[in-house]
């Protein structure tokens, strides 16, 4: 028999897993820039977010991140749903980006 006690156990070993090797690893190999713009995704919930909401979070104009977005895109790390809005790609992504960069201090926030 399976008890909840156990499902919640495999479930912090499998986010620990995916943390050390998957998360970590696409963390790593983006630019600052973009780990903020999916930091402030994270600070903003799971999603999805409009650009507007993600530029206001960062103190920039949406213009401006466009080419970090699209970087994003390309690198499988987020999606558009819909036009002017972006999702994470991969569940639970929101959580690790929040336990990455506790210390974050979106714009407006300090």
């Amino acid at each position: 028999m399976i008890h909840e006690a156990d499902v919640e156990a495999a479930s912090a070993a499998a986010e620990r897993a995916l943390a050390k090797s998957f998360f970590k690893v696409r963390f790593d190999r983006m630019t600052p820039l973009e780990q903020s713009y999916l930091r402030a995704m994270a600070f903003l919930g799971s999603g999805p977010h409009r650009s507007g909401d993600i530029a206001r979070r960062l103190g920039r104009k949406v213009e401006s991140l466009g080419p970090t977005r699209n970087s994003l895109i390309q690198k499988g790390m987020v999606w558009s749903p819909s036009h002017g809005e972006t999702a994470f790609t991969v569940p639970l992504f929101d959580e690790f980006m929040k336990r990455a960069m506790p210390e974050w201090a979106p714009a407006g926030d300090h």
